[in-house]
């Protein structure tokens, strides 16, 4: 494929995706009766749900330092907070380009060698994966029986069967993985041992329990953002906190596959509180607006950010 036919594919795909995914969530609801419901929001509420958001970022900011330091980079907290929104602004362009473009901006002003700024961002997502798989781990054990019942109404005996299968196929792989020499294998075995090592490096810091500290605030306000816009909306009070969990999941991992989980946002949510059976229209309303809140203030601090990094760094 020619680079230019493959840049083009990169951004026009997650585009496409995002423009398929809001036409099937306003066709599920129409666009006026996520505007009445809206309005009948608690914006109070909203505004708690962006000041969490904004202290994560700031704790991801502040997190990014513990990394430079023992390289001997003394980053500004000032270009960390700008590069960070810098970052979500240009995820809603092409997904996960951020990272790059945060490595850069540290590059340019800061002097920090590329690979150095990319490798310690690849690290602190690796940080991220494992608590978020501990955020699914938790919701699997509090919600086991609800989880294994609906599948078992949802699906016939054969699902199981192939997921059983599934399993078997799996351990045989990492067998073969385990023994082969053949070079695919040896490439793929090295990645993983990459990220292993990346993840434990995580614990020979100066300041280790200081960044899983701020590891586990960065989540819990992630959580904290989704849990309290509930409480924006009358119909879904009472929620039970599993749909919350599920709900926050489902949306998380929206995001990180399209840009900024335009339209799959609202999708995902919907998908992850039908089923508990919350109904149809707030469940949308709900996922347009805690979106919509969080891409307004990506939009104002990220925009401002860029604008603002080489009057800051005017020296």
């Amino acid at each position: 494929m020619k680079p230019s036919l493959k840049k083009i594919l990169t951004i026009a795909i997650p585009i496409l995706i995002s423009i398929g995914l809001v036409w099937y969530s306003l066709s599920k609801v129409p666009l006026s009766q996520i505007i009445e419901e809206a309005k009948q929001a608690n914006y109070w509420w909203i505004l708690v749900s962006v000041v969490c958001l904004n202290l994560s970022h700031l704790s991801r900011a502040y997190r990014w330092l513990f990394m430079l330091e023992p390289m001997g980079y003394n980053v500004k907290f000032g270009n960390s907070i700008m590069a960070v929104f810098a970052t979500y602004l240009i995820n809603y362009g092409i997904p996960r380009s951020g990272e790059v473009a945060r490595a850069t901006i540290l590059t340019n002003y800061e002097d920090v060698p590329f690979e150095k700024g990319f490798g310690t961002i690849v690290s602190e997502r690796i940080a991220d994966m494992i608590v978020m798989l501990g955020i699914i781990g938790i919701t699997l054990i509090l919600q086991f029986e609800f989880i294994v019942q609906f599948f078992s109404d949802k699906l016939s005996a054969n699902i199981f069967v192939i997921l059983g299968a599934g399993i078997l196929l799996f351990g045989l792989l990492f067998l073969i993985f385990r023994k082969s020499n053949y070079f695919l294998v040896n490439k793929i075995r090295v990645f993983i041992s990459g990220l292993i090592e990346g993840a434990l490096s995580i614990f020979k810091m100066k300041k280790k329990w200081a960044f899983i500290g701020h590891t586990l605030f960065i989540w819990g306000m992630y959580v904290l953002m989704f849990y309290t816009t509930t409480f924006a909306f009358e119909s879904l009070h009472g929620i039970p906190f599993a749909a919350v969990l599920i709900g926050f999941i489902s949306a998380s991992f929206s995001v990180a596959a399209t840009n900024g989980g335009t339209g799959a946002y609202p999708a995902a949510v919907y998908a992850a509180f039908s089923i508990f059976g919350v109904a149809k229209d707030p469940t949308f309303t709900f996922g347009w607006v805690l979106w919509g809140s969080q891409t307004l203030m990506i939009i104002v601090l990220g925009g401002l950010s860029l604008l603002y990094l080489p009057i800051y760094n005017r020296k």
